[in-house]
């Protein structure tokens, strides 16, 4: 049996908006190793029009995109395949974010990265921090705008470096003004839009922690096989229902336990003959979270019985659970009523641990 390939590195710039500078950043790396005889190829750029950005692809190889009709239309994407058979030393992605066409191998541009990753070839991409799974409740309260594509923080986290490009508000909406960053009409858009300077600050804020914590994670990392990291042995605890909320609490919590690199488990627990006793859309909505939960990594368990509190803390302390997270009930009458209870209850018998109760985000002024 043929050896397989040795698993690539990933390397990742890190923005908090258009126009930052990480795929100039990029190409300029890529220049840089093409100078020291390294094979490197250009597998996904998006020029926006930026010029200064184009003239940093003069010399690097572009992989042709794919071709991809969908709906009437024609889409170009990413040729992982192409790539893949190309084999080169590294390979440059923009967009790492980007959903793809139906009819691509992958939904998302960031699995067609893990494929070039598992096929042994290095490759340098580039994000913006509000595509972060566990901060898209935070970007919506900052901005008011719901990011639709995002990236599972696992696949940030397996990057073996994490390069924050920086730019001072004020500088990059200076940029947008001179249609550095975008034509006319849309930086007119984007100015009354996401490129408010209040969004920008927070958001480079978001930035400039999440690439903290990449650099004390990486250097917290045991340098031995099987070495464990010194510091408290950390296990939280998600309690998932139907209500939309639980979305946001599992973000909520994987985060948390991301930055405790704690154990982390999602727990629902439905009446003793199972799921299959609930409704239709309270079931369907339960699997959606689960499901949701999976996709980060967190594990789960469908537990069964009669008094929630009880199965909740009782699985708690048979896993050494050490935070256990609900969600504040927000209905009124007797479900915010049973809700109240609920919490109530697991305060009392979690005696031992910490029960954080996490209420809704809203946005001010909504």
């Amino acid at each position: 049996m043929a050896d397989l390939p040795k698993r690539g590195a990933l390397k990742v710039f890190l923005g908090y908006a258009a126009g930052s500078g990480k795929t100039y950043q990029m190409l300029e790396e890529g220049q840089e190793l093409r100078r020291r005889g390294v094979d490197v190829v250009i597998g996904y750029f998006e020029p926006h029009g930026r010029r200064d950005t184009i003239a940093r692809t003069e010399g690097l190889e572009m992989i042709p995109r794919r071709k991809l009709a969908y709906r009437g239309a024609v889409f170009e994407e990413m040729d992982t395949p192409a790539i893949v058979r190309r084999v080169p030393g590294v390979c440059l992605v923009d967009e790492f974010a980007h959903t793809n066409v139906p009819g691509s191998e992958h939904g998302k541009r960031w699995q067609d990265v893990e494929s070039l990753l598992e096929a042994g070839i290095d490759v340098h991409t580039t994000m913006n921090v509000q595509h972060l799974e566990s901060l898209n409740d935070q970007v919506w309260q900052i901005t008011g705008i719901r990011v639709r594509e995002t990236i599972p923080d696992w696949v940030l986290a397996q990057a073996t470096d994490v390069v924050m490009v920086d730019v001072t508000p004020r500088a990059l909406l200076n940029r947008l003004e001179r249609g550095v960053v975008y034509p006319p009409d849309k930086a007119r858009k984007a100015l009354e839009n996401f490129f408010q300077e209040s969004h920008l600050v927070a958001l480079r804020e978001l930035a400039l922690r999440q690439a903290a914590h990449e650099v004390d994670t990486r250097q917290a990392q045991p340098e031995e096989p099987g070495e464990q990291p010194e510091g408290p042995h950390e296990r939280i605890l998600i309690h998932i229902t139907a209500e939309p909320s639980s979305a946001e609490l599992i973000r909520r919590g994987k985060r948390v336990a991301d930055h405790l690199h704690a154990a982390c488990f999602a727990v629902t627990v439905c009446p003793p003959a199972g799921l299959d006793q609930l409704s239709t859309p309270h079931r369907e909505a339960i699997e959606r979270h689960l499901n949701f939960a999976r996709n980060l990594h967190v594990e789960t368990r469908v537990l069964t019985g009669e008094d929630t509190a009880l199965a909740l803390v009782e699985f708690a302390r048979l896993h050494q659970v050490t935070q256990i997270f609900v969600a504040r009930p927000k209905y009124g009458g007797f479900n915010r009523l049973l809700g109240r209870n609920l919490v109530h209850r697991v305060v009392r018998l979690a005696r031992q641990m910490q029960v954080t109760i996490v209420a809704e985000r809203h946005r001010p002024g909504s």
